[in-house]
């Protein structure tokens, strides 16, 4: 069984050796190891993604909780393999009701392997489709938009989410979140191509450029914003010269966006790709990006 392991938590001395002592003690193969100390956020964040026989899967996470405890580390141990017909998703909204719909129709068809557990919004715009779709409906907003990320990560623990679907969430999550659900449990839709079209305006960007091809990418979120390596899947239209950046952005995001975040979450819910080493990489480990 596939393992993934992350520890955050305040910066100190010998926070990763007793949780990599431990699991190899336990006979764990590392297959991935990743260690970031931020020394102007005093932060310390690990990931490991290590293979176990399933048996061992509640001792290694009720032993590597213990450490988290001694440490003053918040632990999170989860493997795709267990919910992997039917893992748990987290739909994290604002206002463009589009990606979200299009998500959880494609759930409820069959089509998306996964249940809804919750919607999270940092805007109130799409409560009502949470409610169309009796999903649990969080808000993690104020009056200005701005929202509470520690929040937001307690909702999706608390819903034991595997995947946390960033659906036009129109917020930044700070790097200490990246890590809490690193390994490629956090997957965004960005409105424009990757890594050409980064940012928060990239159909304004493309049509200054004047580009006739126009498109989103659904990706893999690692602490960099809109890193371009941790492609899944990206979808294209054309438009002939001359279009008016309107009907450019209406096009996109009534039909291009939400089909691209659609295929870029079956891709992952079905294990067609995982995210390896900051990489996107087939199942059977051949490079896909």
């Amino acid at each position: 069984m596939q393992i993934v392991i992350t520890a955050v938590g305040p910066d100190n001395v010998r926070l990763a050796d007793p949780i990599i002592h431990y699991v190899t003690s336990q006979g764990a193969n590392i297959n991935e190891i990743q260690m970031y100390n931020h020394d102007a956020e005093a932060l310390f964040a690990m990931l490991l993604r290590i293979e176990l026989p399933a048996e061992q899967f509640e001792e290694i996470r009720h032993a590597c909780s213990e450490i988290g405890k001694l440490k003053n580390l918040g632990v999170r141990v989860w493997s795709p393999e267990l919910r992997a017909a039917r893992p748990r998703l987290a739909i994290c909204v604002t206002f463009r009701p589009e990606p979200p719909l299009a998500l959880l129709r494609a759930v409820r068809d069959g089509h998306v392997k996964g249940e809804a557990a919750v919607m999270i919004g940092n805007r109130t715009a799409c409560r009502g489709i949470a409610e169309q779709f009796h999903v649990p409906w969080e808000y993690v907003g104020n009056k200005d938009g701005s929202a509470d990320d520690e929040r937001l990560i307690a909702i999706c623990d608390e819903y034991e989410v595997d995947y946390v679907i960033l659906a036009r969430y129109m917020r930044v999550l700070p790097a200490a979140s990246c890590w809490k659900y690193a390994g490629g449990r956090i997957i965004n839709l960005h409105h424009g191509l990757l890594p050409s079209f980064p940012g928060i305006r990239p159909y304004h960007d493309a049509h200054c450029a004047r580009m006739l091809t126009y498109g989103a990418t659904c990706h893999f979120i690692v602490p960099e914003l809109d890193a371009g390596n941790q492609i899944i899947n990206q979808s294209t239209f054309m438009v002939p010269p001359g279009s008016k950046i309107d009907d450019i952005i209406r096009l996109g995001q009534e039909d291009n966006e939400p089909r691209c975040l659609v295929e870029g979450v079956r891709r992952v819910t079905s294990g067609e790709v995982q995210l390896h080493f900051h990489r996107v990489i087939a199942k059977n480990g051949a490079a896909n990006r």
